[in-house]
C-alpha cells in the first residue's frame, strides 16, 4: 500500500489543505496517507484554537488515515527542528514512501540542490549566517541569505518564502536521516501562508481564518473557507468552552511564570538568547494596556518586538517559558535522535492495518496509550496538554491528565 507523509498543523483545517491533501495522493500515487501533526502548541510559538485531538478528528473526516502528534519538543521549534522532527516521525514509521509539501515555488529541483549542500553544511556557512545576525538580521532573512551566498541560483526572496524555507528543511532531513522516503512538491495556491487578506471565494490562509474568528467572535464568518466537518467540530468545542484558543487565554500563567522568575532563570529556558531575559523585565516594568486588558499578551509581544526579536521567535520564547523547557532538557543532542516514539492521535480502517504493519517496521514505540513511566519528551507533551487545559473556559482534572485517558479518535468509515 503505498503511503504519502503530510506534515501539518491544521490551525484549523481549511479548503486549502484538503487541496493540498487531494493533490498529495494525486501526483504520489498513494492508496493512504500519514499526517505527522503538531499537538497542542505550534511552529510559530501559538496556541493551536482547537486541540490535538479535535484537530486529529478534522484530518480523519478529510480522508487521513493516520494521524500521529509531533511531540512538543519539535513542534514549537524554529524550522530546523520542526522539519527534522517531523521527518524522523514519517521515517521512523517504516511504512510512508513519500513526503509531500506545499511550496510557493512548486519547483522541487533547485530545492534539492539546496539541500544537497547544505545538509553537511560547508564551510563558512556557519560564518555566513553569524555575519547576517550580527548585522541585525532576524534569523529567518540571515539563514535565507547565507543558504543564497552557497548554493548557485538559488534567490534569497525565494528562500524567504516559509513554505519553501520548511521545504528545504524537510529535505535537509531527510538526507540527515539518510532516509528512503521520496520528495514531492506541489506549489501554494490562492492563499499564501501568512496572507492575513481573502481574495478567494473558498479559500483562504489559516492566518486569515484565525483573524476571521478572532475579530469577529464568530464561526460562521470561516464557514465558506473549511470543509463542513472542521466547522462542526469547531462548534462543539466552542460549546465545550475549549476552542477557539489563543494566546490571550494563557495571560495569567504566562504572567506568573514572568513576573516569578529572576533573569537568570528566564535565561534558562529554550529561545530565550541576546539579553531577551533582561528586556522583558525591563518592558514588564512600562507594560501599558491601553485600557484593554483582554489583550495582555499581544501588548507584551508588541513592546518586546524589535528588529532582532521577530514576533514568531518571540511567540517561541513565550511557549517555551510557559511550558518550562529548558536549554538542558532540550539540546541540540537529544533533539538528533529524531522522535523516540509515535504518538498515535487517530486512525481510518485503513491505518489500523497501517498500525499493523508498523508492529513489524517500526523503527521506535508505537503508543496508542501512555502506560509506565513516560519518555522525558512524552512527559513534556503530557505537560503541554496540562497547560493548553488551563485556558478552557472551565477545564477540569480530567482535562488537566487527558493523555492518561484519552484513546485515538477512529474514523467510522473509510474514506471513499
Amino acid at each position: 500500500m503505498r503511503t504519502v507523509g503530510l506534515i501539518v498543523e491544521y490551525n484549523p483545517l481549511h479548503n486549502g489543505h484538503y487541496y493540498h491533501f487531494q493533490e498529495s495522493k494525486k501526483v504520489t500515487g498513494a492508496e493512504a496517507a500519514v499526517c505527522v501533526m503538531s499537538g497542542h502548541f505550534l511552529q510559530r510559538g501559538e496556541p493551536a484554537v482547537a486541540g490535538k485531538w479535535a484537530r486529529a478528528e478534522m484530518a480523519l473526516a478529510m480522508g487521513a488515515d493516520l494521524v500521529l502528534e509531533l511531540p512538543v519538543a519539535f513542534s514549537a521549534h524554529a524550522a530546523e527542528w520542526f522539519a527534522y522532527g517531523a521527518v524522523s516521525a514519517l521515517d521512523a514509521t517504516g511504512v510512508v514512501d513519500a513526503l509531500c509539501f506545499g511550496s510557493e515555488s512548486g519547483d522541487l529541483g533547485w530545492l534539492q540542490e539546496a539541500a544537497m549542500l547544505l545538509h553537511a553544511e560547508p564551510d563558512g556557512f556557519r560564518g555566513a549566517l553569524q555575519h547576517g545576525l550580527k548585522a541585525g538580521l532576524p534569523y529567518p532573512a540571515a539563514y535565507s541569505r547565507a543558504v543564497a551566498a552557497f548554493v548557485p541560483g538559488a534567490e534569497e526572496s525565494e528562500l524567504a518564502k516559509p513554505n519553501n524555507t520548511l521545504g528545504l528543511h524537510y529535505l535537509i532531513a531527510l538526507r540527515r536521516l539518510g532516509s528512503a522516503i521520496r520528495p514531492f512538491t506541489i506549489p501554494r495556491t490562492k492563499a499564501g501562508y501568512n496572507q492575513a487578506d481573502i481574495t478567494d471565494a473558498a479559500i483562504a490562509s489559516a492566518t486569515a481564518i484565525r483573524r476571521l474568528l478572532f475579530e469577529e467572535r464568530s464561526l460562521e464568518g470561516i464557514a465558506p473557507y473549511v470543509p463542513a466537518s472542521t466547522l462542526a467540530i469547531l462548534k462543539r468545542e466552542q460549546t465545550a468552552g475549549k476552542a477557539p484558543m489563543s494566546w490571550e487565554r494563557y495571560a495569567d500563567p504566562l504572567l506568573l511564570q514572568l513576573l516569578g522568575r529572576s533573569p537568570e532563570q528566564l535565561a534558562s529556558y529554550l529561545e530565550v538568547t541576546e539579553g531577551l531575559e533582561h528586556r522583558i523585565g525591563r518592558v514588564l516594568a512600562g507594560l501599558d494596556f491601553g485600557g484593554e486588558p483582554e489583550r495582555r499578551v499581544e501588548a507584551l509581544t508588541d513592546k518586546l518586538k524589535t528588529k532582532r526579536y521577530t514576533r514568531t521567535k518571540l511567540q517561541r520564547a513565550l511557549t517555551r517559558i510557559l511550558l518550562g523547557h529548558t536549554k538542558a532538557e532540550l539540546a541540540p543532542q537529544t533533539l538528533r535522535g529524531g522522535v523516540p516514539y509515535l504518538r498515535v492521535l487517530g486512525f481510518s480502517p485503513r491505518g489500523r492495518e497501517l498500525l499493523k504493519r508498523m508492529k513489524e517496521t517500526a523503527k521506535v514505540p508505537v503508543l496508542t496509550k501512555v502506560t509506565g513511566e513516560p519518555s522525558p519528551l512524552l512527559q513534556l507533551d503530557i505537560r503541554a496538554t496540562s497547560v493548553y487545559a488551563l485556558g478552557y473556559d472551565s477545564a477540569q482534572p480530567r482535562d488537566w491528565f487527558r493523555d492518561y485517558y484519552e484513546p485515538p479518535v477512529q474514523a467510522d468509515l473509510s474514506p471513499s
